[in-house]
């Protein structure tokens, strides 16, 4: 990747043999910059720094960090990855880049996605460079605070999805590209964010998704590691709980339907983004 102000920072704990992501990033062309964010707390530090090299592993103070940050609850406990992406704007400044991108440990593929006649068709990126260049472009000409891929799921119902013709979503999830020019904190300790983009849309700050492009991740509480602990532990129900707490006026609890339906978050974007009305209702005198 030609440019030198930007980097890739794959958060991950106690998956030293297994960044899915990793391999999937050299296997998709990525040639850019890139660093393992884990923390003091990581009993596996020591296999991530002989795995992938010290130049290529930062470290952070999980408990001296957490102190300026708002969990919103009283649970001690710090096995969720909302510490490493507010952490991440520092480590931008550390490392010496503007720009950069957060990226679960866990994700297979990056995809484009476009319609074919009834279907929805999606064909592999083998130049994730590009495709990077791309976002940090439209992340620069769009004043957005952030700017992510697309989920499989936000394509439920195939070329039949409306959102897909959109072009862009009101939301950021699991591939944050980030401007340390324009930095934010993610708030909640869980769902931090679902959390973060209702929040920061309400006051009018920008986020969002773009349909032309998704990446896919192994399956939530799939594999060892990472967040699956907390997930088994308190269920999707606390986890979607945390954004009603943080935007109750947008967001309430309801059920996802599925092969196996189970609670989730419903965003009401009438009530979360703040709206631009048409000269035509201006009043006249």
């Amino acid at each position: 990747m030609k440019r030198n102000d930007f980097a890739v920072f794959i958060l991950t704990h106690g998956r030293a043999d297994n960044v899915i992501t990793k391999k999937t990033l050299d296997n998709l062309g990525y040639t850019g910059r890139w660093y393992m964010v884990i923390d003091n707390e990581d009993k596996q530090a020591d296999l991530y720094y002989r795995n992938f090299g010290e130049d290529h592993v930062i470290m952070f103070d999980k408990a001296k960090e957490a102190e300026w940050m708002d969990p919103a609850d009283l649970s001690e406990k710090r096995n969720t990855v909302f510490f490493a992406r507010n952490v991440c704007f520092k480590l931008a400044e550390q490392v010496g880049v503007r720009f950069f991108l957060e990226l679960d440990d866990d994700y297979k593929d990056f995809q484009y996605r476009f319609a074919g006649g009834p279907k929805l068709l999606n064909k592999q990126f083998r130049d994730l460079d590009a495709l990077f260049e791309a976002m940090l472009d439209f992340l620069e000409v769009s004043g957005a605070h952030s700017v992510a891929l697309c989920q499989g799921g936000d394509f439920i119902g195939g070329a039949g999805n409306s959102r897909f013709y959109e072009g862009l979503i009101r939301k950021a999830m699991n591939t944050f590209f980030c401007d340390v020019t324009r930095p934010f904190q993610f708030r909640g300790r869980i769902n931090e964010d679902v959390s973060t983009y209702t929040c920061e849309a309400n006051k009018g700050k920008l986020f969002f998704s773009v349909t032309c492009a998704m990446m896919t991740q192994e399956q939530t509480q799939g594999q060892a590691g990472g967040m699956t602990d907390i997930y088994l532990d308190s269920g999707t129900y606390v986890k979607s709980f945390f954004s009603v707490i943080h935007a109750p006026q947008a967001v309430k609890i309801s059920s996802m339907n599925s092969n196996h339906a189970r609670i989730h978050h419903l965003i009401n974007y009438d009530h979360c983004c703040p709206k631009i009305l048409s000269e035509k209702y201006r009043k006249v005198e």
